[in-house]
């Protein structure tokens, strides 16, 4: 839209109770903390004038981004969807009642999984549990993905920037491995390393390392992710909680490309999900707060 910046209305994963606004730069990037200093400065000054009823701008609703959204992923030559398709999926989504219950069973649909079925997908902000999707969290989707016989179940936050999945026996894939899945499938294709932040599985080395390439370590922080991959020109990135991001695309975290990459790894390497999983190395990591 070519906008000077843009602002999302979430707080992510925490509780009901709270808001939040992400501010974003020209680029769709969120803010660095020097810009966001910046923001708190001007606010504090209060040198400049609120625009009076007659000077306000005019508001203009565009509700086609979903769909452009999963049209940019679909476009993507690292997404097979004739393979997707041809695997007969069946999964299952848990979206915690907010926007993913609208836009995952979309973009399922779209890369050919006929058989989506949906937990807690009315987007009514009334988290059913714990928002951050924790193992503690997820016993529902995981009974359901036995129960339904499903070959994968899908668990994204409210803001739908992180990314959990479920084995078709009900165990967790484990977030922690969801970049590391991901970053399999794109860095056999693309040239360049990866990037995780320091709160990240150790096993994204491992995988780096068989395809040749790195993994670069950056502060803690989506921004921080994302500057070090521009300097080292990854084509993949991302957080240890799920987060992954494809520089193709754009510099954010964001589940649904990550789906996209997952089930395209799955149907390509034609295993369980619980046997793709054995596939990486296990490592434990201790996360308290």
């Amino acid at each position: 839209e070519n906008a000077d910046a843009g602002i999302i209305l979430t707080a992510s994963h925490n509780p009901k109770q709270w808001n939040a606004l992400k501010l974003l730069n020209a680029k769709g990037e969120f803010i660095s903390a020097a810009e966001g200093a910046e923001v708190l400065r001007i606010a504090d000054e209060n040198d400049y004038d609120f625009a009076q009823v007659d000077d306000l701008g005019s508001v203009r609703q565009d509700t086609s981004w979903t769909q452009k959204h999963i049209d940019a992923i679909l476009a993507l030559d690292l997404v097979d969807v004739a393979a997707i398709k041809s695997k007969n999926f069946k999964v299952v989504v848990d979206a915690v009642n907010s926007v993913g219950g609208v836009v995952v069973p979309q973009l399922l649909k779209a890369l050919g999984v006929k058989d989506v079925v949906e937990l807690y997908c009315e987007p009514n902000g009334r988290f059913p549990h714990n928002p951050e999707p924790l193992p503690e969290h997820l016993q529902d989707i995981c009974a359901l993905v036995k129960k339904e016989k499903a070959h994968l179940g899908i668990c994204v936050d409210p803001d739908v920037d992180r990314l959990a999945l479920v084995c078709e026996d009900g165990s967790l894939f484990g977030e922690e491995y969801t970049l590391v899945a991901c970053a399999d499938h794109v860095l056999a294709t693309r040239p360049g390393d990866t990037v995780s932040n320091l709160s990240s599985t150790r096993a994204l080395n491992d995988v780096a390392e068989r395809h040749g390439r790195k993994r670069h370590a950056s502060a803690v922080g989506e921004v921080n992710v994302v500057e070090l991959m521009r300097q080292v020109n990854a084509p993949i990135g991302g957080e240890g909680n799920g987060g992954v991001i494809l520089s193709e695309l754009h510099y954010g975290r964001d589940a649904l490309v990550g789906i996209a990459l997952f089930l395209t790894l799955l149907a390509k390497r034609g295993m369980k999900t619980s046997d793709l999983r054995r596939s990486y190395p296990d490592y434990f990591m201790s996360k308290n707060k």
